[in-house]
Order: C-alpha cells, then sequence, then structure tokens
C-alpha cells in the first residue's frame, strides 16, 4: 500500500489516475540472477504474476524469474 500510494501522488499531477491490481511480494538473489514473485497483499489481493514475471524477463534477460501463487 505504501508503494502504491507514492505512486499514486506522483502520477495525479501529471494528470494520470492509477488502480492497484493486487499485490505481492519479490525475493531477488542477485549473486544467483534469480528473482521468485509470490504471495498476495492481504488490502488488495493477489496480483497476476504472470504478467510481472514477464515484464522482469524482458528487463533481466539474463536472471531465471519465476512465479508462484503460494506463499505471504
Amino acid at each position: 500500500a505504501d508503494i502504491y500510494e507514492r505512486a499514486a501522488a506522483e502520477l495525479e499531477p501529471l494528470g494520470c489516475a492509477c488502480e492497484c491490481l493486487g499485490g505481492g511480494r519479490i525475493s531477488h538473489e542477485r549473486d544467483a540472477r534469480r528473482i521468485h514473485v509470490y504471495g498476495y497483499s492481504v488490502g488488495f489481493g493477489r496480483a497476476n504474476h504472470s504478467v510481472t514475471t514477464e515484464k522482469l524477463k524482458a528487463k533481466y534477460p539474463d536472471y531465471e524469474i519465476t512465479w508462484a501463487d503460494e506463499g505471504y
């Protein structure tokens, strides 16, 4: 919620609106070059982790990037 509120506050003066479609967590193991997307937000529910994962793969093509709905 903290990140969403900050982003919304920065976008509003630019005339943009945003909506939180869900949340989760990201585990980043820099040395192992692994990212794992998982879990959910109590307040916003679960994000579509497959979408998040695809965006991360585009940005970090040399990483192993996985996701799961399990976890908090």
